[in-house]
């Protein structure tokens, strides 16, 4: 029932208007693209720590802000916000006590049989090559895989060296920012 109380809401708000602080058009005003994790926590406080609002940056959100796969959705969101809408750096932000560090993807996966997935669904992905043991493991050490998520965007081929790729952590109760990498330092320019 949840959609129903959404699309209520919805309803309402585009019949007030409230809708007209937040216009703004697709070019991120403040050049950045953000790649952070889901969590519920970061929603309003990541914007006010870092002082953008709607409009400002291109936010792109993932599981523990991990990018595993140079050719995956996320690096084609980056590619997109660099060289189609105009961003000029880009921040890899994960967060302490964040749910992906030491994932347990065993759990998971028994998560996933108690929900009905059948184990030889399960048999028949990793028949595939599709390791989900791995594919849903965490990380054990935040800076750590915020250095490596970085890597993944610093080096890839398709990203100018020219290009300032930062790598922060914030704590999701006081919104306070810690440098992993600074970008400036690497980006030539």
């Amino acid at each position: 029932m949840k959609l129903d109380e959404i699309l209520a809401f919805n309803e309402k708000f585009v019949e007030n208007k409230d809708y007209i602080p937040y216009v703004s058009d697709g070019v991120p005003s403040k050049k950045l693209a953000i790649i952070t994790c889901m969590d519920a926590r970061l929603i309003e406080l990541l914007q006010k720590a870092i002082n953008i609002k709607n409009g400002d940056a291109k936010m792109i959100k993932t599981a523990g802000a991990q990018i595993n796969n140079p050719y995956g959705s996320i690096m084609r969101s980056i590619l997109v916000a660099v060289y189609a809408l105009k961003a000029e750096e880009v921040l890899v932000i994960g967060h302490l006590n964040c749910g992906m560090n030491s994932m347990d993807p065993n759990k998971v996966i028994d998560s996933m049989k108690d929900h009905g997935i059948s184990q030889e669904t399960i048999n028949t992905l990793e028949h595939t090559g599709i390791d989900l043991k791995d594919w849903l493991k965490g990380f054990n050490n935040l800076e750590d895989e915020v250095l490596r998520s970085v890597n993944v965007v610093r080096d890839h081929p398709l990203i100018a060296k020219t290009i300032p790729v930062h790598g922060l952590t914030i704590d999701p109760t006081t919104g306070k920012l810690t440098v992993v990498t600074n970008g400036y330092s690497i980006a030539s320019h």
